[in-house]
């Protein structure tokens, strides 16, 4: 009766090359949603932020922006009459 049961393991298959690369591009999907979300919690450090400010020029007057100049809504376009004659 012994004789009767294979206790060898199951044939598995390799894995294909689509399977491989589906498996690693998941795994890289993952790490890289794991360091974004990382990057969205974890404060990023005061001294990076100071360094990023010395590269911008410092003046003691405010630098002034151009307005765009808005439409203005309020002039309606005269209406065109025909000359009776």
């Amino acid at each position: 009766m012994a004789a009767e049961l294979d206790f060898s393991p199951p044939e598995i298959p390799e894995p294909t090359f689509m399977e491989n690369v589906l498996r690693y591009g998941l795994f890289f999907g993952a790490i890289f949603q794991l360091i974004c979300v990382l990057a969205i919690i974890l404060p990023v450090s005061k001294s990076h932020k100071a360094d990023s400010d010395s590269f911008e020029p410092k003046n003691s007057e405010p630098v002034k922006k151009p307005k765009a100049a808005a439409p203005q809504i309020s002039k309606k376009p005269k209406k065109e009459t025909k000359k009776k004659r």
